[in-house]
């Protein structure tokens, strides 16, 4: 059935299907290429929402993006708040409802896709009005690689609303399609322009088609595209002037009419008045009276308008005032009257134009510059930028217009941003508490601030403050146009990267074997490591306690592959490590390993680890599991911005090798029957050794290196040939009970020799002082990243945080990770002398036992002090860090 408002022909909408939606729970018709906008206006429904703050109502304002009143929410197929219903294509089913400038998340998850695309080409054309779809064509015509997107659902931009699309914009888009070096993508915004001609536009690519959307194509896709040459054709907008209640219902950019009435099909009124300051509206008022509605006035606040378009008023019957301004309006739900001077004059669509503000944002985020336009009475491209062109009404070709940003009148009821319901009478208290910059004025008043983004309220801000401080507008020119220039949903800036594809998942090349012996694992950065396994009828402690005692007493095996590993080569390379590390590596001999610890510029651990040289001008780089991208980008960023003049490289090879430290007094036995050609005897290969072999013709390097303070060996491979060496390794030690353990006993076994884990014993604020290896600082470096802080007084003060261990006295309570440390209870502040980093239960001690951070740590071994868990008060007793064989007597076996 045909809305009230609904033009008999006409439109680019297909009338020969009906769409059904419903909005604010009742029942409504449109036609495909509808929007929800022309479709309520089309049903004669003008009040769409409510404002923010005032609840005054609120309604279609313009045709599309820049719509700053029909903000709706979406229900059905898919919850989706604060779109603005002139972009909202309309589809069988929908559901939505008018907002009071606050939506609502919707509370189920989405089961749409999303996804992006790369493209590189040499000519981005943003916009496929006239200007823009010219512009594609020579440049393709060129042999040019060439990228056009455009917003609307098809090209021709403002032609779209004209009476009739021009033959030529079809000829176009066909011959564009011709050239396979061009694509053309629809219903796609450019959103943002960053550094490199890099541009990120957002596609929707199926939102039109609602439940009945195939489920195998994302909904919407960001296209990151790097283009050598960007082509700005993204239009203009019309400008609104501010008056006395210019928000009501039914009051809408001459422009907007024009278009809902030749693309959509839809009589925006029936009785019309028109408020301008240029010619362009008279378009729309001819319009709008040739298709049926009654233009009771247009009020142009020029003194004088053009011959020719006086004649035409007058032959229309059109009511012409000029050097007259609308002052105010009347009505309730909509729009009744418009006030020029005292004078009211009844309608139901009140059309404004106040000019046109060329859309700069991409000029503006690529750093271009802006000039105000006397004669245009807009802001246009200021200056030739590399790589960026600004055509047709973008850069300033638009219908000249006399500048008139407000009409005097009460400010507090003239409106400037309608979404935020901001009004004159906001700027003028923001510069009555002396704010000058048009930036600090928009904060203070928010305006520009909603879903439009000051598309509409921007500028007229901009001469209003002029106006008020009495400068040219020029001079208080206009805020910054920002990334994104439309909304863009959170979900399609993710993309695939949710759920499980959040953040890569990443395996070792023993997983498979872990899922198979029932491993439970924990995330490590972006490993999945096995954390304990468990047999059956064992929780965590168990299986744990008994991981300990293996590799205590028997033999252990852990799948290390995860630790971070940089390949470090070069003639410089042993000069990078010196000025990284705090002790030295230049006197490291080849076929050795060294332990070493990164420090920030702060004098701060961020990492260690161990370092292998493997030859004169090649060092393995051991980091830690969570560490290792950001340390390979720490040590780039040194060598790339210091020292470029370092002949050396750095790579990646943590996936490259696996690693599989085995652990305990039978170690030695195991590693020996696995590679019988290797003396693993203790004078042979001496603790931080690297011996090189083969077994089967795979080379395979091991290592006498301990994170547990037993006896161990790491066996370093291909992680092709990971799973046979493995088997091979538990294979030989059957005999002696080999255990399998995880990243949980590895953690009791470390803490037990006082190893600290960084990031979990370190804060960021820890030195290696602190952490009582004043003997990994070189003496005699004369400088390293880092050394300069530790002559700091902070640095130097003993009440400074120290690593320390900590035994509850009751012998039971294993106290929670992250409790704070206390003297005594006292009244409110107490004083909190440190808090607890790593605690466990230990099988090798029988007991449970922490390491912490504390205040003056090393002076305070032996003091028995506090622990507030669970509102008591736990004794602990202040040990040094290591815990199990002080001496070091198990290393060697």
């Amino acid at each position: 059935m045909r809305g009230p408002m609904r033009t008999t022909t006409g439109g680019r909408i297909d009338r020969s299907r009906t769409l059904t939606f419903t909005f604010d729970g009742e029942t409504y018709t449109g036609h495909p290429g509808d929007t929800l906008a022309s479709a309520l206006l089309a049903a004669g429904r003008h009040s769409i929402a409510t404002s923010i703050t005032l609840g005054r109502p609120r309604g279609v304002t313009a045709a599309w993006a820049e719509d700053s009143g029909g903000l709706v929410q979406i229900e059905e197929p898919f919850p989706e708040p604060m779109l603005p219903a002139t972009t909202v294509e309309l589809y069988d089913g929908l559901s939505a409802r008018g907002l009071a400038g606050r939506g609502r998340l919707a509370d189920v998850p989405d089961s749409a896709r999303y996804d992006a695309r790369h493209h590189h080409v040499d000519v981005l054309v943003v916009g496929a009005g006239p200007a823009g779809l010219t512009a594609a064509l020579d440049a393709a015509r060129e042999g040019k690689r060439v990228a056009l997107v455009d917003e609307q659902s098809e090209a021709g931009g403002s032609l779209l609303g004209e009476p009739s699309r021009p033959a030529w914009v079809g000829a176009a888009v066909a011959e564009l399609a011709t050239f396979p070096d061009v694509l053309h993508l629809q219903r796609t915004t450019a959103f943002g322009r960053y550094d490199d001609g890099f541009v990120l536009a957002l596609e929707r690519r199926t939102d039109h088609l609602g439940a009945a959307a195939p489920k195998h194509l994302s909904r919407q896709r960001v296209w990151r595209l790097r283009a050598r040459a960007i082509v700005v054709a993204t239009g203009a907008h019309e400008r609104p002037i501010v008056f006395a209640d210019n928000d009501r219902p039914g009051i809408m950019l001459a422009g907007a009419a024009r278009t809902f009435l030749h693309r959509y099909g839809v009589l925006a009124g029936r009785e019309v008045v028109v408020f301008t300051t240029n010619d362009s509206a008279y378009d729309a008022a001819f319009d709008l009276h040739r298709a049926g509605a009654k233009v009771r006035a247009i009020v142009d606040a020029r003194t004088a308008v053009p011959a020719r378009t006086a004649e035409a008023c007058e032959k229309a019957g059109i009511w012409l005032l000029t050097d007259s301004v609308v002052t105010g309006t009347r009505g309730v739900d909509r729009i009744t009257h418009a006030m020029v001077g005292t004078d009211p004059i009844q309608c139901d669509l009140l059309l404004v134009s106040g000019g046109w503000n060329p859309a700069v944002h991409l000029f503006s985020q690529s750093r271009g510059t802006l000039r105000f336009d006397e004669t245009l009475g807009a802001f246009v491209p200021g200056e030739p930028l590399d790589g960026v062109t600004v055509i047709g009404s973008a850069a300033g070709e638009v219908v000249p217009a006399m500048t008139l940003w407000r009409v005097p009148g009460p400010a507090e009821r003239q409106f400037v941003d309608l979404q935020r319901d901001a009004t004159v009478a906001d700027i003028e208290h923001a510069v009555g508490a002396g704010l000058r910059s048009i930036e600090h004025v928009k904060r203070f008043t928010t305006i520009g601030t909603a879903h439009d983004q000051g598309k509409t309220s921007g500028v007229l801000t901009s001469g209003i403050v002029a106006e008020l401080l009495g400068v040219p507008v020029r001079d208080t020119g206009t805020t910054t146009f920002r990334p994104p220039y439309t909304p863009v949903a959170f979900a399609a800036l993710a993309g695939r990267d949710r759920g499980h594809l959040f953040d890569p998942e990443r395996y070792t090349a023993l997983h498979d074997w872990h899922v198979g012996a029932g491993a439970v694992f924990e995330d490590v950065g972006q490993w999945k490591r096995p954390r304990y396994y468990p047999r059956p009828g064992e929780d965590m402690e168990t299986a744990v306690l008994r991981e300990c005692a293996a590799a205590r007493t028997g033999v252990g095996l852990l799948d290390g592959s995860t630790l971070g590993k940089i390949d470090v080569r070069g003639p410089d390379a042993a000069v990078l490590l010196d000025r990284l590390y705090t002790n030295l590596m230049s006197t490291l001999k080849p076929g050795l390993v060294r332990y070493g610890v990164l420090c920030g510029v702060d004098g701060m651990v961020i990492d260690d680890g161990t370092v292998m040289r493997l030859a004169d001008d090649h060092f393995l780089v051991m980091t830690t599991t969570g560490g290792a991208a950001r340390i390979l980008d720490w040590m780039e960023e040194w060598h790339q911005t210091e020292w470029p003049e370092l002949r050396v490289h750095c790579t990646s090879v943590t996936e490259h090798w696996a690693t599989f430290p085995v652990v305990g007094p039978r170690s030695r036995d195991v590693v020996g029957a696995v590679f019988p050609d290797v003396d693993v005897s203790r004078d042979a290969f001496p603790f931080m050794a690297i011996r090189e072999t083969t077994l089967d013709g795979v080379p395979v390097r091991l290592a006498r290196i301990s994170f547990s303070g037993e006896l161990a060996y790491e066996v370093y491979v291909n992680s092709w040939y990971a799973v046979a060496i493995w088997q091979r390794l538990l294979a030989a030690g059957q005999q002696y009970g080999i255990t399998p353990y995880g990243t949980e006993t590895m953690h009791v076994l470390r803490a037990e020799k006082g190893y600290p884990i960084i990031g979990q014993d370190t804060d960021g604020t820890v030195t290696p002082q602190d952490l009582g290896m004043s003997w990994v600082v070189s003496k005699k470096k004369v400088d390293f990243v880092g050394k300069r802080s530790f002559a700091r007084p902070a640095n130097l003060d003993p009440r400074r945080k120290h690593l320390v261990g900590l035994l509850p006295l009751d012998r039971e309570t294993v106290l929670p990770e992250g409790s704070q440390i206390i003297a005594e209870l006292t009244a409110p502040p107490v004083a909190m002398l440190g808090h607890v980093t790593s605690s466990y239960r230990s099988a090798e001690l029988g007991r449970p036992f922490a390491l912490a951070l504390l205040k003056g740590g090393r002076e305070r071994v032996g003091e028995v002090l506090q622990v507030p868990v669970n509102g008591a008060l736990v004794p602990v007793e202040v040990t040094g860090p290591v815990l199990v064989d002080p001496e070091g007597a198990r290393r060697d076996g």
